[in-house]
């Protein structure tokens, strides 16, 4: 299991020792994330000769004849570790993501006998993975208490520039999968919701009597003192309907808050119940919510294209994890996370460490790093998250329940974490597909980035690209009328060091334009760098043609550049390879290019 609030800084490898060759195949810095395991979550060679850490194919290593052989291995292998270790070992059931479940029965193993059930199951070559099932909590900073208080949308410092975006788009046609606790009845969320599921698969967890089912109401989540492996005792959070409300409320309703997508739906997956809930079950999730297949449950009749999850734990991000943003993304859906409320590096905490994800930190009112907001290089953008320990009302107001335990009366409460940053970004990801329906993943990542805005405020260790700019975001993919040619955004993440009294140089293929480029063509230059006024920047067209877009400048001591150029580019073909080329003409600092864009 993991906790949300917690998890392990760095790899701890327990007694006996792992060879290098062994420890690649298994998740050892998840073993530093609880005190106990007691299901793990093992994968083998699909059949076709694939020995990689993660399957070539999920349709490849869920194959029946695959699977059939998967099964007859496994259960030889949990004989032969069963009588080695003395523990009662038995398969639970398949993942969506071609692992397969094994529960310890009776008792749960401490990491170092976690980690040597890892090394007796990795004993047999066929079996290319083995991690712990760990625990998902939710991803908030609890606290214990109308368009005003919203500061979070429309203020000119911290606020993400909501209004604007809102001439443009409003969400309408997409939805956003919420993993989370699930959904309350509250009459600002009436007709937001679509379809939905609960996939806890334990009994206790869910509170409803049963595993599985298609009823993703909210049962509640709170927990008496040491039930959950914590000495205090917990009022239920009613989560998922804080982070439903802030991605999709209902606006001009004469009531209660805005959602950032207020026309867009959201669809409730619960996977989080008391003490949290389990990777098996969210991987599982993740795969159905953007319209993959689930064994035993029926076929998502809302695939989502954007998927929201509030939720996090120590250790690293596990083939699990991955293998499921791999699928989900696979199918053109948006993965957006909290980057995590420890006051760590981001890269410790999962799924935020993850790969294709958007990692989102939090901001107070003020533009600073919250100070309970993970950073680091995991972290792509920050949002608003809120300091209720500042005011109540420097938190983020959001649809709630009064129930301190089961579900009483609708009602509204300022919260603060990354679990309220997060959904900020999903909603501005669904007002952008409502924009430019065609944006990939990727794309939707870069356009985010690119029209980010430096954080106002301090960042101590990195908040990514910036402060996310709804309306900027939206005037990007085209303000009038109609939608937008896809493509309508160009960018280049991959860093590119600039050698001290050197130069570097970043590329960028252009193509579907047509024509020239605009006489307002927008530039956005992301660059770290010790002291930017050792930099020359231009940008060469196709044909060769140079725009110079900064001049060195001796007297400019400021670290980093991250400013958006507008260049009348109106006499070159918008089609063909641009280049970003960067001149260090001043010795004792060096740097790299970090990301770049040109926005059509």
């Amino acid at each position: 299991m993991l906790a949300a609030c917690g998890g392990a800084a760095a790899a701890q490898v327990y007694d006996p020792p792992v060879p290098a060759a062994v420890a690649a195949r298994m998740n050892l810095t998840a073993l530093g994330a609880q005190s106990g395991f007691d299901r793990f979550i093992v994968y083998y060679r699909d059949g076709s000769g694939n020995g990689a850490a993660l399957p070539a194919s999920v349709a490849a290593s869920t194959a029946p004849a695959a699977r059939t052989a998967r099964l007859r291995a496994l259960g030889g292998d949990l004989a032969r570790v069963s009588a080695a270790l003395g523990v009662k070992l038995a398969h639970v059931r398949g993942l969506a993501t071609g692992g397969e479940l094994v529960g310890v029965q009776g008792q749960r193993l401490p990491p170092a006998a976690a980690q040597r059930f890892m090394t007796q199951m990795l004993a047999n070559p066929d079996v290319t993975y083995v991690e712990p099932d760990r625990r998902m909590t939710i991803k908030m900073v609890p606290n214990d208490t109308y368009w005003q208080y919203q500061w979070d949308y429309y203020e000119t410092t911290a606020g993400m520039n909501l209004p604007a975006a809102w001439d443009i788009a409003t969400g309408s046609g997409v939805a956003v999968a919420v993993l989370d606790t699930g959904i309350t009845a509250h009459s600002d969320l009436a007709g937001q919701t679509v379809g939905g599921y609960d996939f806890i698969s334990d009994v206790a967890t869910a509170r409803d009597g049963n595993g599985r089912d298609s009823n993703p109401n909210d049962e509640g989540d709170w927990f008496a003192a040491n039930e959950c492996g914590v000495s205090y005792s917990s009022n239920s959070s009613w989560h998922g309907s804080h982070v439903a409300g802030t991605i999709a409320a209902l606006a001009n309703n004469a009531k209660g808050i805005a959602g950032v997508a207020f026309g867009a739906r959201v669809v409730p997956v619960r996977v989080l119940g008391k003490c949290g809930g389990m990777i098996s079950d969210i991987a599982d999730a993740i795969i159905w919510a953007s319209g993959g297949s689930v064994s035993g449950v029926p076929a998502n009749p809302n695939p989502a294209k954007v998927l929201n999850m509030s939720l996090g734990g120590g250790g690293a991000c596990g083939v699990t994890f991955q293998s499921a943003i791999n699928s989900a993304r696979s199918r053109g859906t948006t993965v957006v996370v909290a980057a995590g409320n420890e006051n760590q590096n981001a890269s410790n905490s999962s799924p935020a460490n993850c790969t294709g994800v958007i990692a989102v930190a939090a901001l107070d009112r003020k533009g600073n790093r919250a100070s309970y907001s993970n950073f680091g290089a995991a972290v792509d953008v920050a949002a608003p998250g809120g300091d209720t320990a500042a005011s109540a009302y420097d938190g983020i107001l959001s649809t709630l329940n009064a129930g301190t335990t089961t579900q009483s009366t609708e009602n509204y409460v300022f919260y603060q974490g990354t679990s309220m940053a997060t959904p900020h970004v999903a909603g501005l990801v669904a007002l952008m597909l409502s924009r430019s329906p065609s944006l990939s993943p990727d794309q939707v990542e870069s356009t985010l980035k690119a029209n980010a805005r430096a954080i106002p405020g301090i960042c101590s260790g990195g908040c990514g690209a910036g402060l996310v700019d709804a309306g900027k975001t939206l005037a990007a993919l085209g303000g009038g009328g109609g939608t937008p040619p896809p493509g309508n955004v160009f960018s280049s993440g991959t860093d590119v060091v600039i050698p001290d009294l050197g130069s570097a140089s970043s590329s960028i293929a252009v193509s579907g334009r047509g024509g020239n480029a605009p006489s307002a063509l927008k530039v956005y230059v992301r660059i770290v760098h010790s002291y930017r006024g050792d930099l020359q920047i231009d940008l060469v067209a196709p044909g060769g043609k140079s725009f110079r877009l900064k001049n060195a400048s001796s007297t400019d001591s400021a670290a980093n550049v991250d400013t958006t150029y507008t260049v009348s580019a109106s006499t070159v073909t918008a089609n063909g390879t641009w280049q970003l080329k960067v001149a260090d003409k001043y010795s004792g600092d060096t740097g790299y290019i970090d990301l770049w864009s040109l926005t059509f």
